[in-house]
């Protein structure tokens, strides 16, 4: 047997036919055909990953490049891609990778979760992140394991999500993960509906709240499409229930749209995203940031108490941190919920990947 392939562990068999259970489409699929994602096939009645170990993209990124802001600001994170998505988003950034066929996409390369994890290591990466598709769902098995071995090795494994995971899934990953960014697309399921292909944004806000609820760190992405996602009303739901279901000091990053894949509407204009974040604020968040607009004074992170910048950022870079020990404002003493020392003065590593 190739070693491409692995048998998935949340399936059911159904006569010649094979339920899926790793993401809420629980995908029934007939013999020597896939499912949705493309990522799973049905082989003589069993349930295979046919990408197993194999990566699109790997690359040693800055963590705010993800983005995680409330984590190790400053750090580096190996970050790993694959093939596929279950999503269908007519406005993907990464469609040239998501929305391809994993047997028949050319560029891809072997890496075990070993290898990962020792490259990882050997660079001096503070996380794994797996991200660029989403991994976590089409790579369910690859990922599993590469997060067991770098949590052995002190490395946080990381998961940048479009949060649409079953709950059998999500329940056996939850050990194994330190942290997640969920990019919730809209707070609508119409958009979910027309523009993702799915039924329903919920399974992405259980998603958010188990994360949180079981202590993990949690991020949101939203990014903002004009005449699509941008109403007022639709962000302060939003970030109402960020507020109510996750906390007031879960980080919101409101990033800018670009026209990307089958969407032509045009660029966010920057002042609908600091307008997002406005709102964000008003409704009680404390983190809220502006992404994709480089130098926007929303890129860093300011002390809910006194409203100075504790953390300050131009793009990916951390250029300054004005934080005590124990990660409290330097001007007023208030704790800012950062997990971990800033590193700021971040150096390349020797090796190249």
């Amino acid at each position: 047997m190739s070693s491409n392939l692995k048998r998935v562990s949340l399936q059911r068999k159904m006569n010649n036919k094979v339920q899926c259970f790793v993401c809420p489409r629980k995908c029934v699929i007939p013999p020597n055909s896939y499912g949705l994602c493309r990522s799973k096939k049905n082989l003589d009645g069993t349930l295979y990953e046919v990408n197993y170990g194999l990566v699109s993209s790997v690359a040693l990124d800055p963590i705010e490049k993800k983005p995680f802001y409330h984590f190790y600001p400053g750090s580096w994170s190996y970050s790993i891609g694959t093939v596929g998505c279950n999503l269908k988003c007519e406005h993907c950034q990464n469609w040239q990778i998501s929305q391809a066929e994993p047997e028949r996409f050319l560029y891809l390369s072997k890496l075990s979760p070993a290898e990962a994890v020792a490259q990882a290591k050997q660079i001096g990466a503070r996380s794994i992140a797996f991200t660029y598709n989403e991994p976590t769902v089409v790579s369910f098995e690859w990922v599993l394991e590469t997060a067991k071995l770098a949590k052995r090795e002190g490395i946080s494994p990381l998961s940048v999500t479009n949060g649409y995971i079953s709950e059998e899934a999500l329940e056996e990953l939850l050990p194994h993960l330190e942290g997640a960014n969920v990019d919730v697309k809209a707070f609508s399921d119409d958009f979910y509906r027309g523009i993702c292909k799915v039924p329903s944004m919920e399974p992405v806000k259980r998603t958010a709240e188990v994360l949180k609820k079981r202590g993990k760190l949690v991020e949101i992405t939203y990014l903002i499409i004009p005449t699509l996602n941008d109403d007022e009303e639709e962000i302060r739901k939003f970030s109402r229930w960020v507020l109510n279901e996750l906390g007031p000091d879960v980080p919101v990053h409101f990033s800018r749209y670009h026209p990307m894949y089958k969407m032509r509407i045009k660029a966010t204009p920057p002042e609908t995203v600091r307008r997002a974040r406005k709102l964000a604020i008003e409704e009680g968040l404390k983190y809220v940031y502006t992404g994709n607009l480089v130098g926007d004074d929303g890129e860093n992170t300011f002390c809910p108490n006194c409203g100075r910048v504790v953390v300050r950022r131009y793009g990916f870079e951390v250029l300054k941190c004005n934080l005590t020990e124990g990660n409290r404002c330097k001007y007023c003493g208030e704790k800012i919920d950062i997990i971990g020392r800033c590193e700021i003065e971040r150096r390349w590593p020797s090796i190249v990947l």
